[in-house]
């Protein structure tokens, strides 16, 4: 597998990356993972606009499928479209989320451009990946995701607070792609977001291979009080991803 990282900002789009957007490429298989805002740009530098197979958006807080709405309009509305609709996995109410989002029409299935699928706990296979998702902290229905092709596995928090599910989905992984949005010893709201502390901590306890921090809220965070602490609590390699950087899982 190869991971992109198309946008990696939390909550809002910094001055040198998108919010969180990750393409999985295997096999001519191309899966973004989120379409959060501002990444619909960096998608046309890594991918063609209309070269993706299928989109897994694992919550709907704006940072993670604000795109989607835009995309509407790339399939619907191209000049040699419009282009069949493509498989969209994500938790329920999406698609009303989105049309709401992109027409205030709720009603508008999307129909022509997103085939949806509902997210819940299991395995189910998506192209050439076999696909886990589980059910992580954070305020809204929210996945953490665990993508497996050919013996090698690549798991992703999405956004979450601490939890046992996150050690499941991580377990054995060759890669974590970890949200770090808080700061070690600050009071941090609870049931929300991950410390890089904390990121090294599931780290270390799902034993996984390399430790990929994202979503840190660089206005007010740190890069690298975020990492010495991931470093403190994970040994395995760790390292804070960059909008453009990409890695063979």
């Amino acid at each position: 597998m190869r991971l992109t990282i198309l946008g990696c900002a939390g909550s809002f789009p910094g001055p040198e990356s998108a919010c969180s957007a990750y393409l999985v490429e295997a096999d001519d298989f191309r899966l973004l993972v989120d379409f959060g805002v501002g990444s619909i740009s960096a998608l046309q530098r890594y991918a063609s606009l209309h070269g993706i197979d299928a989109v897994l958006l694992t919550h709907l807080h704006c940072d993670h499928f604000f795109d989607a709405c835009s995309y509407i309009v790339v399939r619907r509305y191209a000049p040699d479209g419009p282009y069949p609709p493509i498989p969209v996995y994500a938790p329920s109410g999406a698609p009303a989320r989105i049309a709401s989002a992109y027409n205030n029409e709720e009603d508008d299935t999307l129909e022509d451009v997103y085939t949806f699928y509902g997210l819940q706990p299991g395995s189910f296979p998506i192209g050439p990946f076999q696909v886990v998702v589980d059910r992580v902290n954070h305020p809204v229905e929210t996945y953490g995701v665990r993508i497996e092709h050919q013996g090698r596995v690549l798991a992703y928090s999405s956004d979450s607070a601490p939890c046992d599910a996150l050690i499941r989905l991580a377990h054995g992984a060759d890669a974590f792609l970890c949200e770090a949005s808080y700061l070690d010893g600050a009071e941090n709201p609870p049931d929300l977001h991950l410390t890089g502390g904390e990121a090294g901590e599931i780290a270390t306890k799902a034993g996984v291979g390399r430790l990929l921090l994202t979503h840190l809220v660089t206005a007010w965070g740190s890069e690298a009080l975020t990492y010495d602490a991931a470093s403190t609590t994970f040994a395995g390699p760790v390292e804070i991803v960059r909008a453009g950087a990409r890695y063979e899982i």
